[in-house]
């Protein structure tokens, strides 16, 4: 039987990361949640389209991560948008903060998902693209699609 990778079942994908930057290298880090938090992602309740990585005090936080109130949570639920520790190694995030103080890089979001009940988040370093990069992404997905088009009325 076939391993099942770990970043296939993703409770939530930040889809246009892709699509807006040339990502390079990826990190598995922990996110650092409260109970009723836990509960929601485990549900899939969680949106990181418009998140972002921030480093401060060789910390790693993710910020304006959606994470919605758990419906049986009590009236000390947390606030959804709030600021989440990330669970880095010290290395791994003198390593972002280093590639941050580089022009044009960034620290994004790509997926959450659970690994042995505990909930964790790829990043990843990525660098802007331009609007002429945009462009060609879409003639290359575009093209992509045709080709399968082609090929499965060839049949």
């Amino acid at each position: 039987m076939a391993k099942k990778d770990k970043h296939d079942d993703a409770l939530a994908r930040n889809r246009r990361a892709s699509f807006n930057y040339l990502i390079g290298e990826t990190y598995e880090a922990g996110l650092q949640l409260t109970g009723t938090e836990i509960k929601s992602v485990r549900l899939g309740q969680i949106t990181i389209g418009d998140a972002y990585i921030m480093i401060r005090s060789n910390e790693a936080f993710l910020n304006n991560a959606n994470i919605s109130p758990y419906k049986q949570g009590n009236q000390f639920n947390p606030d959804p948008l709030r600021r989440r520790k990330l669970l880095l190694h010290k290395k791994e995030i003198k390593a972002l903060d280093e590639a941050t103080a580089q022009g044009g890089k960034t620290v994004v979001p790509l997926k959450v998902y659970i690994v042995k009940g505990f909930a964790k988040i790829l990043i990843a370093v990525g660098t802007g693209k331009n609007n002429y990069d945009k462009r060609q992404t879409l003639k290359d997905r575009d093209l992509k699609r045709e080709m399968n088009r082609n090929l499965k009325n060839f049949h």
